[in-house]
């Protein structure tokens, strides 16, 4: 088995993960609860099965992860529980305070790296993907250090790659987050589904001209309030549940008080809690912000939305097989149906763990492939930059979208052209997938004339009564459809 990485096989954005990860353990919750909050999220997209396998196979996984080394933060040798927006009790287990993410990816490396047969390969960007017979039997690496393309044959391809968070100008997502699997998946005939779902974090730091670094709603959950410009408290005239209301609630009214003020951020206070607790609970968070000159101690931070997570991916069943045989998808690259229209807080390590075992246990029984195939790939790259698809994507597709902004997104690929490049490198193999999922965002979201979850338009703002999940495969129309809801999805 084989663990191909663009960039070192820390990176990745389980790595910067920091509030935790929601496990209905013991005490005042249970499965049922966390299935009932999931679904709420989910403004009536979830899929249900792919919810009652993440919340009853979820304890199992933890405690997977504790008997391999995870140690989560505990108190009088108890397990420390921290409440997120729209959780209706305390769930959020956390490692180090605030690095749960970096405690999990640790566990999960040492122990891969003991067993036999399994190789790391860091640097090695995975660009397409081969077929032979409508199956796919590998991919194609771009190795960075030699500069040259290799292929890799395999009896089945993990889709692992993360989200598109990259996608846009302001993001949480680090670097690598460029939506690849999305891209390769599509370019190769598989569904992607639910595309236009974003989730845009309602609190990145924001201090001009430095990256958005996220400040985790679990600062909210302990008891940070949100202020205009003012000093002003606003969430109550936006919510019931004020500071802990679903994200994308809470990122809209954010948007709506900055304008109301003519301000270019709103304000997180944790000042009302003691100096020696913010550090011990948020070490890595306060220690990030001291470094930008902020003292949460002493003062608030100045935040601003930024994209963090997409809902929808690669659409797999419920063993994170993709509608192409030997192809399969896992954690933020897929859409198991699990977060429907909006993403639970802290659900999404929970479904890396839970679906990533599923995935790898139906690899494990596929049939060894001949070692061929054929590089199913487009080597036309957009034309335009980085900066530019980033802006295209932040005006037209970002937190309040109409039907103008959209067709101006899709307008403006089509016109910016595409060209032919005699060395393409990393960096341009991204950016021929952030336009790839760029042009579906904008394709399922104007499709959807609605506002649910996390798409929210202004020319649409009410919900439709039929809650049906977008479709997109290339070569075919962009459709709205219903999932089967009793049995597993069958793509």
């Amino acid at each position: 088995m084989l663990v191909v990485a663009k960039d070192t096989i820390e990176e990745s954005s389980t790595e910067y993960a920091q509030g935790g990860i929601a496990v209905a353990l013991s005490g005042d919750d249970n499965f049922r609860l966390h299935q009932l909050d999931t679904l709420m999220a989910g403004d009536g997209l979830c899929f249900e099965p792919a919810v009652a396998a993440l919340v009853q196979e979820g304890p199992g996984r933890i405690e997977e992860l504790i008997d391999w080394g995870a140690n989560f933060d505990k108190e009088n040798g108890e397990y420390l529980r921290a409440r997120e927006g729209a959780h209706s009790v305390s769930r959020v287990l956390h490692a180090g305070g605030d690095s749960t993410g970096h405690e999990i990816a640790g566990t999960l490396w040492r122990k891969a790296a003991a067993l036999p047969g399994l190789s790391f390969v860091s640097f090695a960007a995975v660009t397409d993907l081969l077929l032979a017979d409508g199956a796919v039997t590998g991919a194609v690496a771009y190795d960075q250090k030699r500069k040259q393309r290799i292929d890799i044959h395999a009896r089945a391809v993990l889709l692992a790659t993360g989200g598109a968070g990259q996608l846009y100008r302001n993001t949480t997502n680090p670097s690598v987050a460029t939506g690849d699997g999305i891209g390769m998946a599509y370019r190769v005939g598989a569904e992607v589904a639910d595309i236009e779902f974003v989730q845009f974090h309602p609190t990145a730091l924001f201090v001009p001209g430095r990256p958005r670094f996220l400040l985790s709603e679990a600062l909210r959950g302990e008891g940070a309030l949100l202020r205009n410009i003012h000093g002003e408290r606003f969430m109550h005239r936006y919510h019931d549940m004020q500071e802990l209301a679903p994200r994308d609630v809470v990122s809209r009214a954010i948007v709506a008080e900055m304008q109301s003020t003519a301000a270019t951020h709103v304000l997180l206070d944790l000042t009302h809690k003691p100096a020696a607790w913010i550090r011990q609970r948020f070490p890595r968070i306060y220690e990030t912000c001291l470094s930008f000159g902020i003292d949460l101690a002493r003062q608030p931070a100045p935040v601003h939305p930024a994209a963090h997570y997409l809902m929808g991916g690669v659409r797999t069943d419920l063993q994170g097989r993709t509608t192409i045989p030997g192809l399969y998808a896992a954690g933020e690259a897929a859409c198991t149906g699990v977060h429907g229209a909006n993403r639970l807080a802290s659900n999404s390590l929970l479904e890396g763990v839970v679906f990533g075992a599923r995935a790898g246990h139906a690899m494990s029984q596929e049939a060894a492939k001949p070692f061929r195939g054929l590089t199913f790939g487009d080597e036309q790259f957009p034309a335009l930059s980085r900066e530019a698809l980033q802006d295209l994507a932040w005006e037209g597709c970002g937190i309040a979208r109409d039907a103008a902004g959209m067709q101006r997104v899709l307008r403006t690929i089509d016109e910016g052209g595409r060209q032919h490049l005699s060395d393409p490198g990393r960096g341009d193999y991204e950016r021929r997938n952030l336009a790839t999922v760029l042009r579906l965002v904008a394709k399922a979201a104007l499709l959807r004339q609605e506002s649910r979850g996390g798409h929210y338009r202004t020319d649409f703002p009410g919900k439709s009564p039929a809650a049906r999940h977008s479709s997109l495969r290339r070569g075919q129309p962009t459709v709205l459809l219903e999932w089967e809801t009793t049995s597993p999805a069958k793509p």
